[in-house]
């Protein structure tokens, strides 16, 4: 039994409840950071399947990062020597290609972005005449921006 009145009994079920504090939600949280970690993931594997284990950079000391400010789309183009059969080859990720595709790739690449810049990543054993040829390639596809890849010092086998 209950002794309130009825205006009373009015008042307590008209009587706002108090504000709870507001709730941190994980599940939404998790979603972002998923999404943002396969993001990265993609981009990293991207740029480590363009990586051939088969070429040993050569070492330049006073060697400069290149401007990230001009960064468009790149190319690797991996160059390397077959001391056994003293003959080059041109790697792109995966696929061992002509010096006549490589035109054709980056003419390919040219028309998605006129400010291609192609990264050769050339084994320290390659000779000279064949890493001319590839350049000439390049130059020849209209890519004026070249970058060589290099390392700062002796890596241990």
């Amino acid at each position: 039994m209950s002794h309130q009145t009825k205006s009373q009994k009015a008042k307590a079920e008209t009587r706002a409840l108090p504000e709870a504090e507001p709730e941190f939600q994980i599940a939404p949280m998790i979603d972002i950071l998923l999404v943002l970690l396969v993001f990265f993931m993609t981009i990293a594997t991207d740029q480590v399947l363009q990586v051939s284990k088969d070429v040993t950079l050569p070492v330049a000391k006073d060697a400069k990062e290149p401007d990230s400010k001009e960064i468009g789309s790149e190319l690797i183009v991996n160059v390397i020597w077959n001391e056994i059969a003293s003959q080059g080859a041109i790697r792109l990720g995966e696929t061992d290609i002509e010096i006549a595709q490589l035109h054709a790739t980056i003419d390919a690449k040219k028309k998605i972005d006129p400010n291609l810049r192609v990264i050769i990543r050339g084994d320290k054993s390659v000779k000279y005449e064949y890493i001319k040829s590839v350049m000439q390639t390049i130059g020849k596809a209209g890519v004026p921006n070249v970058i060589f890849s290099a390392v700062d010092k002796e890596m241990q086998k």
